[in-house]
């Protein structure tokens, strides 16, 4: 089994991770802030894009330097809730800070304020059949309408 890793220290480096985790799902109980160590930590279940088959794999990312947490448009009470993540995006204020914003279906996000990028993504197994190949076609065609 072909276990990814990966880390980013730039916003180049997070743009390849976020192509990576492009349709991970996860729990909204998955997502954890520790502020006192200044680390947010998410469990997710990756679509991996570069098997011959479609299929998932446990995923464990997390971003150190961390000074702030805010969570927009995801009802946190609902540990069990599934959240489908789009991508994650990175606005740089005064570099190297920014905020990196975790980017969900269905319009919620979560912004994750760095003193500097530094992201770890690793593959922690297993990794199982997914149902089928994530498909955004409703989303382009509604991009498409005038």
């Amino acid at each position: 089994m072909d276990l990814l890793k990966l880390v980013a220290f730039d916003p180049e480096d997070l743009a390849v991770i976020s192509a990576h985790l492009q349709d991970s799902l996860l729990q909204v109980g998955d997502v954890v802030y520790l502020p006192k160590e200044r680390r947010f930590a998410i469990q997710v279940r990756r679509f991996d894009w570069e098997a011959a088959s479609p299929q998932r794999r446990l995923t464990c990312m997390h971003f150190e330097h961390v000074t702030g947490v805010r969570v927009r448009g995801i009802d946190q009470a609902n540990k069990d809730a599934v959240l489908n993540l789009l991508a994650i995006a990175f606005e740089e204020k005064d570099a190297p800070s920014g905020t990196a914003t975790l980017i969900f279906a269905e319009g919620g996000a979560i912004q994750v304020d760095l003193e500097c990028i530094e992201m770890q993504m690793k593959d922690i197994g297993p990794v199982w059949a997914a149902e089928s190949r994530p498909s955004h076609e409703d989303q382009l065609q509604a991009a498409e309408r005038p």
